[in-house]
């Protein structure tokens, strides 16, 4: 054989091998990763033929699938819209499914390996059993109240987000967004009918699909003050100490003056420190800010859970929906001096700081279980198609101790006196221990006020639920308006529990 005919042989021997080794790759190794993939349109419809789990809230199915007659054999649908539609998602046929539906999909659809025996019993049987059951923390009461008051908003809010926590396990009580939409058109079998509805959702400006109780960013306004007093009561000042305050401040290198929202707001020279939380007193917090430094108070907010990475809201083990990480943003010059101006800003909530609800949540909850911040969780049980087999159940994590107990006590009895005497009445529940904090967040010139509260509700010193309402763009009256939706969050947590 002559060398260029050996040549070519060999070169054919060498792609034969490189062609075997990457059908082994795809085969050994990319198989599941192919076969899982949302964009395998024949394995979603084969994942018909097996019924789907449910996905359950307070003894409620929020996701069935129903038999049909058609060429898929079960059809996905959700009873109640849009009251829970961004914590389900949706599972369609031809779309990439999200949410709950996507995070739990291998369990859901009956693939999971803790199913493993249930499908082994198959092979014996015959039978195609269902898929596993989803069983969520959500309060049904209180997801219902979140998503019925939000929509019904007395400042004419078309964007906002609730969120609701128990603060002693961190599980998720209530989570809407609003604006919401309907997930039954999405997982329509005709998929013509189904890329059409989420078009539309797509093309929607205020953005339906978006889920704002975990992925929006806002100024926090005055709610921001919490982690203030908490960095203050740390570092040596008690909740009865006088700070500077005054009408107006203007801080060092500033163009602009800081003023209060009234001029009946602290314009005296010195306010106490739980009178400035109450009366929310923009030049005090201001000057506080400027004279605790930057450095203590992005310390404060990280252990409040500000610039968290990767947090995901779930199963407590793995996965879920993804948490945007909240930001309190750069406080320096360039020449990496602290620029004074900006914290004084930031320390007010505004400036570069951007906190997500779910975040203003957990500041609330942290405050009300004396310090302890408790991981987030929406999964409280999975449960095998027979539901007597249970291959998942909740166990409470603690994330971090945000502040020390002492300081957690101060700042509850700080956060109570802004509801009983200050811009928080609204959230008042008789015969229960409410604490808050309003935000009346600048959006810009040509855009209206957020309006913010965040808060917690208490019995016998035991908390009960934390709560965040957001008001995107609510303009005058919107952050009272959140502190009203939210006691009637708080209220329904409440009554879930057998309360009044």
């Amino acid at each position: 054989m002559n060398a260029p005919l050996r040549r070519v042989g060999v070169v054919v021997m060498i792609l034969f091998g490189l062609l075997f080794a990457n059908l082994n790759w795809v085969q050994g190794y990319k198989a599941d990763e192919y076969r899982n993939s949302d964009y395998n349109g024949r394995v979603q419809v084969a994942e018909y033929d097996r019924k789907r789990g449910n996905i359950e809230a307070g003894g409620t199915a929020v996701a069935v699938s129903k038999e049909t007659s058609g060429k898929l054999k079960f059809l996905r649908t959700y009873p109640k819209g849009e009251i829970y539609a961004h914590v389900l998602g949706y599972q369609p046929v031809n779309l990439a499914a999200v949410g709950i539906e996507r995070s739990e999909n291998d369990f859901l659809a009956g693939n999971s390996v803790q199913l493993f025996g249930d499908r082994i019993e198959d092979m014996f049987t015959g039978e195609q059993t269902a898929g596993g059951n989803v069983l969520l923390s959500l309060s049904r009461t209180a997801q219902e109240k979140a998503f019925t008051e939000l929509a019904n908003n007395k400042v004419g809010a078309t964007r906002g987000a609730a969120v609701a926590i128990d603060p002693a396990t961190g599980a998720i009580q209530a989570l809407v967004s609003m604006p919401s939409f309907d997930p039954n058109p999405l997982t329509s079998h005709n998929s013509d009918e189904a890329e059409a509805a989420y078009r539309k959702l797509e093309a929607d400006r205020n953005g339906p699909l978006k889920n704002r109780a975990l992925s929006e960013v806002l100024p926090p306004g005055s709610t921001f003050k919490v982690v203030v007093a908490a960095a203050a009561l740390e570092n040596g000042y008690t909740k009865d100490r006088p700070i500077p305050a005054g009408p107006v401040y203007r801080a060092p290198t500033a163009g602009t003056d800081i003023r209060n929202a009234a001029p009946s707001i602290c314009p005296e020279s010195q306010v106490t420190l739980i009178d400035a939380l109450t009366e929310s007193c923009n030049t005090g917090f201001a000057q506080l800010g400027v004279a605790l430094g930057s450095a203590k108070i992005k310390e404060k907010a990280r252990q409040f859970g500000f610039e968290q990475e990767g947090m995901t809201c779930g199963r407590l083990d793995e996965g879920g929906l993804p948490v945007a990480a909240s930001r309190t943003g750069a406080m320096q010059n360039p020449d990496g001096s602290e620029d004074k101006a900006a914290l004084a800003q930031s320390s007010i909530g505004q400036n570069n700081v951007r906190m997500t609800p779910l975040q203003g949540a957990m500041i609330a909850a942290a405050v009300a279980n004396d310090g302890k911040q408790m991981r987030p969780y929406l999964v409280q049980q999975l449960l095998g198609p027979d539901r007597t087999t249970r291959h998942y159940t909740a166990s409470p994590k603690q994330l971090r101790q945000s502040v020390s107990d002492t300081v957690a006590r101060d700042l509850q009895e700080m956060m109570i006196s802004v509801v009983q005497n200050g811009t928080g009445r609204n959230a008042k529940i008789n015969n229960y221990t409410v604490g808050g904090k309003t935000g009346t967040a600048q959006a810009g010139e040509q855009t209206d006020d957020h309006g913010w509260f965040i808060g917690f509700v208490m019995k016998d010193g035991k908390p009960i639920s934390a709560v965040t309402v957001m008001l995107e763009s609510a303009g005058e009256g919107g952050s009272a308006e959140a502190a009203r939706i939210a006691g009637q969050i708080m209220r329904a947590v409440i009554q879930d529990r057998g309360g009044k």
